[in-house]
């Protein structure tokens, strides 16, 4: 599926998709892109972001200097998780990740704005690692103040943030239990959609993979691994069931990120 790495200047003179994404860490957000045009078999083209790099030319071809952005031949970068996602089912319709079903299309966008948006799962999760680390004067504070910078910690306080992970925990489990019990084994309907593949994804800040198919950086799994007592208790292991599951069934191990 995916080439070398191809630093932004030469990636900006080749055709086709060219997608930024994370390098070294597994940001759900990139590997939720990844994975999206992976299942649809589109070719491309990896250009690294850095975290607590300047990313200055990623800024000029893209407007902004985090990641994932997709950009496809001479259109505008797409730098959102929807819009990413709706060039993907454009490139190529089959198979469809989004339901042609209004009311469980609507239903898809809104639990993934729960998973991905702002204030979503993965948004507030960010956010507990920034909490966490500049609170208990951490070595990794240098980390913590640059995820603070860009979620906008302090805005909510720690308490806010924990309930709204637990009433997201208990969405998702509710959801997918529902469907489990119906016999139905996707998190809507009974065919696999861009919700399941972006779970898969962001429920690595629950509990990343294994190192020997997430080789990621001992401070960044530390930060990732859900610890607090009382909202692991939260979690349904058939989320991290359903998680190994779409990996081994739909997308490739290990996980290429350095």
């Amino acid at each position: 599926m995916a080439m070398p790495w191809v630093e932004v200047n030469e990636a900006r003179t080749l055709p086709g998709l060219r997608l930024i994404v994370t390098k070294g860490i597994p940001n759900p957000w990139s590997e939720g892109a990844k994975a999206v045009f992976d299942v649809k078999k589109i070719p491309w083209t990896p250009v690294p972001q850095r975290v607590m790099a300047p990313n200055t030319e990623i800024q000029e071809w893209t407007g902004q200097t985090s990641a994932p952005a997709a950009i496809y031949n001479d259109e505008p970068p797409r730098t959102t998780w929807s819009a990413i996602l709706q060039l993907a089912e454009r490139l190529v319709p089959e198979p469809a990740l989004i339901p042609r079903d209004p009311d469980e299309r609507a239903r898809m966008f809104g639990y993934l704005h729960e998973l991905c948006g702002e204030l979503g799962f993965g948004w507030c999760r960010r956010l507990q690692f920034a909490h966490a680390v500049i609170s208990n004067g951490s070595s990794l504070r240098p980390i913590g103040e640059y995820i603070a910078g860009r979620y906008g910690y302090g805005l909510q306080s720690p308490v806010e943030i924990e309930a709204r992970v637990r009433e997201l925990l208990r969405l998702f489990a509710t959801q997918l239990r529902r469907q489990y019990d119906a016999g139905r084994s996707f998190f809507l309907g009974d065919r696999l959609s861009a919700l399941d593949l972006y779970w898969a994804t962001f429920a690595t800040l629950i509990q990343p993979l294994p190192p020997e198919v997430c080789p990621m950086y001992d401070e960044s799994r530390q930060l990732y691994t859900l610890t607090d007592p009382t909202l692991l208790a939260l979690v349904d292991p058939l989320l991290l069931e359903h998680r190994d599951r779409i990996y081994r069934e739909y997308l490739t191990l290990p996980l290429r990120l350095r």
